[in-house]
């Protein structure tokens, strides 16, 4: 289990990701305000998967970046592991981001000069962890996605599948109490995208992980323990999993 997760998940009802009454706005060149968050409300314990969907521009990847303290909230507050995230302190927002939250997008963004344990192990190396202690969580997760025959290849020469579980190893590489997932099979086939959906569902029962996936799949979201549904700004239990239960 990674480190801050077994912490938050041995206290009762503890909750690793919440957010209250948060807003996020945006000034256009006429000065018009846009409202693209009106006061969402979300909390997320350790081992829980929540899928968060939602029409196109509803405004779930700005919903994702104010979670994981990538944006600063207009209004409201988000906690990470119980901490406040200082919206007004682009430092201490970084280190919480940093420290606290792992991220996976729909591209996977690798270094292609790097290895794939190079990848994995580069957050740690960059927050100035050991070297043999940045190859050695490398090497221990790499092998947690089913790739530790693939740790010296490049991402060239990984398939799609296989660079997007490096991809998720990487983001697992500090230990964070959340991952953050935005449409993370959203480049891959049909058969790749449920083996990653099977690899993210497990990566969450066996290690008290917290995943917040914004999809647009219906599979992947019906791995979720929670569907909400994105909608005018705020966020709402999904009328399709509510007719399911």
């Amino acid at each position: 289990m990674t480190s801050v997760a077994a912490a938050l998940s041995t206290r009762d009802g503890a909750v690793v990701l919440e957010a209250v009454g948060v807003v996020r706005e945006y000034r256009g060149g006429d000065g018009a305000v846009l409202r693209v968050l009106a006061g969402v409300d979300l909390a997320v314990r350790p081992g829980e998967m929540v899928a968060i969907v939602g029409a196109s521009g509803a405004g779930k990847s700005t919903l994702l970046q104010v979670l994981g303290a990538l944006d600063a909230a207009t209004a409201g507050t988000v906690r990470i592991g119980g901490r406040d995230v200082p919206a007004s302190d682009d430092v201490a927002m970084a280190a919480l981001r940093n420290r606290s939250v792992g991220f996976v997008f729909q591209f996977h963004h690798l270094l292609a000069e790097f290895s794939a344990a190079e990848n994995v192990a580069m957050p740690l190396l960059i927050a100035g962890r050991a070297l043999a202690e940045a190859r050695a969580r490398a090497t221990e997760l790499l092998a947690q996605v089913g790739l530790a025959a693939r740790a010296s290849h490049r991402p060239g020469e990984l398939s799609g599948g296989e660079q997007q579980r490096v991809a998720v190893a990487r983001a697992l590489a500090a230990g964070p109490a959340v991952l953050l997932a935005d449409e993370p099979s959203g480049n891959l086939d049909h058969q790749t995208a449920e083996q990653l959906h099977d690899m993210l569902a497990s990566l969450v029962a066996e290690t008290g992980l917290a995943l917040v996936v914004v999809t647009h799949n219906a599979s992947l979201a019906s791995r979720a323990h929670r569907i909400l549904v994105l909608e005018d700004g705020v966020l709402r239990p999904s009328r399709v999993a509510a007719e399911a239960s």
